[in-house]
């Protein structure tokens, strides 16, 4: 591991100050720390925030909830509020990686993860996301775990997280400090970037800004869940996770909020595969047509053309489980 200076920040205007000079900055460190490790982040310095009085859950004047960003994964799935009016992400973080890694990550931290495309970790082969313009390996490579939907030519990798899929399906704002001690508000539907022609630049975030909270709306009415399909029971990544609210108006849907993640990336939401399942009957056949609009620009690569079956039945399976307990 290269050396690093270390910075221990006093407030939040010392760490985004520290951060615009080119500190990176460092809550938890389960992700970061492997990619110094593996060289695949060289930061000339940390600025370590943990110490911040960062680590509340507290209500919001319009019902909501605002979730500091040192909020550990462990804290806030165990919190009863999150448990009772957004079960989903409970369940979200809850199905991430191991009980030891839960009590150390943090809510801001677990939203930056870097992608495990496994040529993003291997310095010794291309990567436009790592170094830009070498090229992306995974193009010509295994793709198993990669993106079917937003995607480039430049990248196909996906975003890892668990907690940000249930978070884009609460249409959570991601509150972010700026150097100048500026406070703005970004949408987590706007908050991450796709690859593009540069896939390096993964969200809006800037030089020196530092994420405070993470905010989310009043609780919706409707029925929630997160359904995860992986290789393993525990301690693996989504090969395609559903995050679903569903209400019932009558024998028909009144509302649909459906968040993907394995498959993109980014944490995917689409409109239009919402809009086709409100106020239609719960049917199988009303599923599938929300699945058909939800696919129809996949693009698989070699090693992963399954995800597109494994999307659409677990789409189905998941607002079959949904709409069935709405409407009991």
């Amino acid at each position: 591991m290269k050396s690093f200076d270390y910075i221990r920040a006093t407030d939040t205007g010392h760490a985004s100050a520290e951060a615009a000079e080119g500190a990176v900055i460092i809550a938890g460190g389960t992700n970061l720390l492997d990619l110094m490790k593996l060289e695949v982040m060289t930061p000339d310095a940390l600025v370590d925030i943990t110490r911040l009085d960062l680590k509340q859950i507290a209500a919001t004047d319009d019902g909501g909830l605002r979730i500091g960003t040192l909020v550990t994964n462990a804290d806030l799935a165990a919190h009863m509020t999150v448990r009772t009016d957004y079960p989903m992400l409970s369940q979200a973080l809850l199905a991430g990686a191991s009980g030891q890694l839960r009590n150390k990550a943090t809510t801001g931290g677990n939203l930056l993860q870097r992608t495990r495309c496994y040529y993003f970790y291997d310095t010794a082969t291309p990567c436009n996301k790592r170094a830009p313009g070498t090229g992306c390996a995974a193009m010509e490579g295994a793709t198993r775990l990669h993106a079917i939907l937003g995607g480039s030519d430049q990248c196909i990798a996906t975003h890892p997280s668990d907690m940000a899929v249930a978070m884009r399906a609460l249409d959570a704002v991601v509150e972010i400090e700026a150097s100048t001690g500026e406070t703005r508000h970004v949408p987590l539907s706007d908050f991450y970037l796709l690859p593009g022609d540069t896939p390096q630049i993964e969200t809006v975030l800037r030089r020196g800004d530092l994420i405070t909270a993470v905010i989310l709306p009043a609780p919706a009415q409707g029925v929630q869940s997160y359904t995860k399909v992986r290789d393993r029971a525990s301690y693996a990544f989504a090969m395609v996770s559903v995050a679903g609210r569903i209400a019932m108006d009558g024998d028909r849907i009144g509302q649909a909020s459906i968040a993907f993640g394995g498959i993109a990336p980014q944490p995917w939401r689409d409109a239009d595969a919402e809009a086709a399942l409100v106020g239609q009957p719960a049917t199988r056949e009303t599923f599938a047509r929300a699945a058909d609009i939800l696919l129809a620009d996949a693009k698989p690569a070699k090693d992963n053309a399954f995800k597109v079956p494994l999307t659409r039945r677990t789409l189905i399976a998941t607002l079959t489980d949904l709409c069935g307990k709405a409407a009991s």
